[in-house]
């Protein structure tokens, strides 16, 4: 690898940052009283800082600029700086520039408070070596200052990314290669014209020059666990919401099910008419429509640095069959070990409701499956069979989310017991 540390521009280089930037501009603006702007012409607010954008853009005074840009802070402080979202691959890259071992900073004109709020939102902080941007009484923050002080924090080999020419012209001040990206907001006329070493249309292709041939990280892997009924569909869109707005290309799959082939297999064992299965015949079923599900799907979506988000996995076979069915836990997982192989998940998210307030949700939404026919004693030695596998699990995989209050309730601890999940994995 040529680069050993690489310097990111915040806004349109790691994050698609628009919409909080545009609308707290033309909040300011209009408190101001400088009305009929639109989101559009404030684009043009991206990159450069405030206090000069509000005077070259909008005309404003001195005076004036530093009113608009103690206005903006309001609104961004607030709001703002959550009207964001990561550009898809960004995860990924990072995971593997840090894979293998390269210094990371983020090199920014955003004020640096904002930004340590944002890479904290956002999961870039584990990623970390430095976060430099300017303090709220800079107004004119020069990026080559800032590239400066990352150069002298950090050293080795290095190159500033970003897609403005301020963000160029910052790296070659200070004597580094630069990478314009031109999937941000500066066209690709600007970055060369500035003097970009390299240019990137996407984050793929700055992964290329920045990694070459060096190994990638792997992706993310999450299951989804719980009683049938819990509100998984729910909180599974939820948690894809989420993980794409952090960056994460996701590919979703579900237990049993997957291509083609597992899906022929969950019919089979779903089929209400099918009342003769013997419980041994469903058990391997299930791990049979797994094996293919991680080879077909799972495997390859990790290693293309994908989130995979799968609604059920080897747990439930544990519990549905191990102990619903009381074929015994150790006995269904020896079933599904050579299906799985090494295709463990990082993150398992248990919705944990108990078996008479889940199954009474779910029978009020739909027929009934095969299995969902079954007793509630079936159910509740399910139940138990959940808790003491996760009572024995150490790992910090599992996170427990009590899922019999409201959906936001739900979401919110979901997404917070992820961030820190997330962030012991970086």
């Amino acid at each position: 690898m040529k680069y050993t540390t690489v310097l990111f521009d915040l806004d349109g280089t790691l994050t698609r940052s628009e919409e909080g930037i545009t609308r707290c501009a033309l909040y300011a603006a209009e408190k101001m009283g400088f009305t009929g702007y639109t989101k559009e012409q404030f684009m043009a607010f991206i990159g450069p800082p405030l206090f000069m954008s509000f005077k070259n853009i909008v005309g404003m005074t001195d005076e004036q600029a530093d009113q608009a840009t103690a206005l903006y802070r309001e609104r961004f402080s607030t709001i703002g700086w959550a009207e964001n979202e990561v550009y898809t691959g960004i995860p990924a890259l990072l995971r593997s520039l840090k894979m293998n071992g390269v210094k990371i900073a983020m090199a920014t004109a955003k004020p640096q408070a904002f930004a340590e709020k944002i890479a904290r939102k956002f999961g870039f902080t584990p990623y970390l070596d430095a976060l430099i941007g300017p303090g709220f009484d800079k107004k004119h923050a020069g990026k080559a200052d800032i590239v400066r002080e990352c150069i002298r924090l950090l050293g080795g080999s290095v190159v500033m990314v970003g897609d403005r020419c301020f963000d160029v012209e910052g790296g070659a001040a200070n004597g580094v290669d630069t990478i314009g990206v031109t999937y941000g907001y500066g066209t690709e006329e600007e970055l060369r014209e500035a003097g970009a070493t390299h240019i990137a249309h996407s984050v793929a292709e700055l992964a290329g020059i920045l990694l070459g041939d060096a190994p990638r990280a792997k992706g993310l892997f999450v299951t989804m666990e719980g009683m049938d009924g819990c509100g998984k569909t729910t909180q599974r869109r939820a948690l894809v919401d989420y993980l794409t707005q952090l960056g994460w290309e996701i590919q979703a799959t579900r237990e049993p099910g997957g291509d083609e082939i597992a899906e022929k297999i969950r019919t089979l064992v779903l089929d209400p008419v099918n009342t003769a299965m013997h419980d041994v015949t469903e058990a391997y079923l299930y791990a049979a429509s797994r094996a293919q599900n991680v080879r077909a799907l799972i495997r390859p979506a990790l290693e293309a640095g994908k989130a995979v988000v799968c609604d059920r996995f080897v747990d439930s076979s544990i519990a549905y069959q191990g102990g619903g069915r009381q074929l015994g836990t150790k006995d269904v997982a020896a079933i599904n070990a050579s299906a799985v192989g090494d295709t463990i998940p990082d993150i398992t998210i248990y919705l944990r409701m108990t078996p008479q307030d889940a199954l009474g949700r779910r029978l009020s939404a739909s027929e009934p499956d095969r299995l969902e026919r079954e007793k509630a004693s079936f159910f509740e030695r399910t139940f138990l069979a959940y808790e003491e596998l996760y009572a024995q699990e150490h790992t910090g995989r599992v996170i427990t989310v009590d899922a019999s209050r409201s959906i936001e309730e739900v979401t919110a601890e979901m997404i917070g017991k992820l961030d820190e999940r997330l962030s012991a994995l970086a």
